[in-house]
């Protein structure tokens, strides 16, 4: 019964919502937009710069004169709110921790936008060890691996792995050569500074 009921009612109407575009930016706009997404995100001059240009592109420019977007971001980074080195120091320090070599970390500060000047030294050779340690630990290749196998295919698997993460063809061979875990885990110690 209830059923039917139901079905002989009409359906409600609905409003059809009609969505407003935005308004054209202007500087105060365009400085407010600029403000915030520096303090949502950390980020770099390139990134923001790519950012504004979105915004403008697709909401366009109201004022008499071009928009000034860098020197938008030369403020902004003279005041502190975007510094590139502190940018790359960050990201270099997260992806390290998550076992990605040097050659990695220096591809997403490229994409990044960060010049080379403000990259920052790569790690040495005990530190490029160790993060390649981590990085076989997490993903159990070489000697971390469940079970240790002298199956060509699989070595050439975990070589391949270790060498898209950005570790050195040396660094990802030394380390699923360790015969142990002991091994791996001893050869950033061992290493001549």
């Amino acid at each position: 019964m209830q059923g039917e009921s139901d079905s002989s009612r009409p359906p409600k109407p609905t409003k059809a919502r009609v969505r407003q575009e935005p308004p054209p930016l202007d500087q105060a706009r365009l400085n407010d937009l600029a403000l915030g997404y520096a303090a949502r995100f950390a980020t770099t001059r390139a990134k923001l710069a790519r950012y504004l240009a979105r915004k403008l592109k697709a909401r366009g420019w109201a004022g008499s004169e071009p928009a000034d977007v860098a020197a938008l971001i030369d403020r902004l980074a003279a005041l502190g709110y975007v510094d590139d080195a502190a940018f790359a120091a960050m990201k270099g320090r997260a992806m390290a921790a998550r076992g990605l070599g040097s050659r990695r970390v220096a591809e997403a500060l490229a994409a990044a936008g960060v010049a080379p000047d403000d990259r920052g030294d790569g790690p040495d050779a005990p530190q490029a060890l160790e993060i390649a340690v981590a990085f076989a630990r997490r993903k159990r290749l070489g000697p971390f691996a469940r079970t240790v196998s002298d199956d060509q295919k699989l070595r050439q698997k975990a070589l391949a792995a270790m060498l898209r993460a950005g570790h050195s063809l040396d660094v990802a061979r030394r380390v699923l050569a360790a015969g142990s875990v002991a091994a791996a885990e001893a050869l950033s110690v061992d290493e001549p500074g």
